[in-house]
């Protein structure tokens, strides 16, 4: 059961990637049940006051600085959203840290190969017909930035202490 139990974080995370590479938004309700399942899943985690706390104060940091980040037009809300309730799985520990400089890594690759992609390839007029795939190319299109978080996450998520209290027991 923990094992299955310990696929739900990831799985939410790929669908959530694989929704802004497709359609260039996250959906609420990913963000909202990745919320919910820490919730049901902190008896099975272990944590303590102080540490459930850690959790919370992590992803309200995460929380203000993407949201500041969102006002200034500078990330996109189901970013923000995804990434405060990522936080909430790592908690204020180096795992987060490590999920957030993961997380600039590969945006920073996705941002500069989506660059060099829109400014040098020419879609075969087969691909082209592929909606979300033109839309991704063209130039005034925003970068699906869920792809580096879910990279980010996915990365380090094997590490957590979350992953490491589904599968001790």
């Amino acid at each position: 059961m923990f094992a299955v139990m310990s696929l739900a974080f990831p799985f939410l995370i790929i669908r959530a990637g694989v929704s802004d590479l497709l359609t260039m938004t996250i959906p609420n309700k990913l963000c909202i049940l990745l919320c919910v399942l820490f919730a049901l899943y902190v008896p099975f985690f272990g944590l303590g006051i102080e540490e459930l706390g850690m959790h919370l104060a992590g992803a309200g940091v995460v929380f203000v600085v993407c949201f500041g980040l969102f006002a200034l037009g500078v990330m996109g809300g189901g970013d923000a959203k995804l990434m405060t309730a990522i936080a909430l799985w790592f908690g204020w520990t180096l795992t987060l840290l490590e999920f957030l400089l993961l997380t600039a890594v590969f945006g920073a690759a996705l941002t500069l190969g989506l660059l060099v992609a829109r400014s040098y390839i020419i879609l075969p007029s087969r691909l082209a017909q592929i909606g979300w795939l033109t839309h991704l190319l063209h130039p005034k299109t925003g970068i699906p930035y869920g792809l580096a978080i879910a990279a980010g996450a996915l990365s380090v998520y094997p590490a957590s202490s979350v992953y490491g209290a589904l599968m001790l027991p």
